[in-house]
């Protein structure tokens, strides 16, 4: 494993275990040449579906432009990164287990969006007025009170109840 303070390609692990949710496997490595110590961690390597993008291009699932996506919405709010980890580790299970080849952004984006009504509604409103890329205020405020009529946070659809796979 190649030391990101150096370069050097050799180092030496000096812990390993399963991370919390038990899908990867955190290691503490040391470098050879400098001694400076490091944490990576390795997860199976799974054939996840092509995502099919708004434009017609496909692309590979990627876990981090996901979470990217979800932390920006979250910025500022109470909600723990772990909190985020789990929702896309959720995701890509979800995904794994799907017999589809391929997947739409539309679909991956509903589904995040039902994740985050149960959660925090605030950054639920944030990732939907990028996803769905709202035209004016009307469209905005619309939203807002769809919100506001189907009750308070967590009474929102949950992801179990999702048909965006189907």
């Amino acid at each position: 494993m190649k030391c990101p303070f150096c370069g050097n390609p050799d180092s030496k692990v000096i812990d390993s275990r399963p991370d919390k949710g038990g899908t990867a496997i955190r290691r503490r490595r040391e470098c050879e040449e400098c001694t400076k110590r490091f944490t990576t961690h390795e997860r199976v390597e799974e054939m996840l579906p092509q995502v099919c993008k708004k434009d017609g291009r496909r692309e590979p699932f990627d876990r981090m432009k996901i979470i990217s996506g979800i932390k920006k919405a979250c910025e500022k709010r109470p909600i723990p990164v772990e909190d985020i980890e789990q929702m896309v580790d959720r995701l890509e299970t979800r995904l794994q287990e799907s017999t589809d080849k391929e997947i739409s952004t539309t679909a991956i984006g509903e589904w995040i969006m039902k994740e985050l009504h149960g959660m925090d509604e605030v950054a639920y409103v944030r990732f939907a007025s990028v996803y769905r890329s709202f035209r004016d205020i009307g469209e905005f405020m619309q939203e807002l009170q769809d919100l506001v009529k189907s009750g308070s946070r967590g009474q929102g659809p949950g992801p179990s109840n999702s048909k965006a796979f189907s």
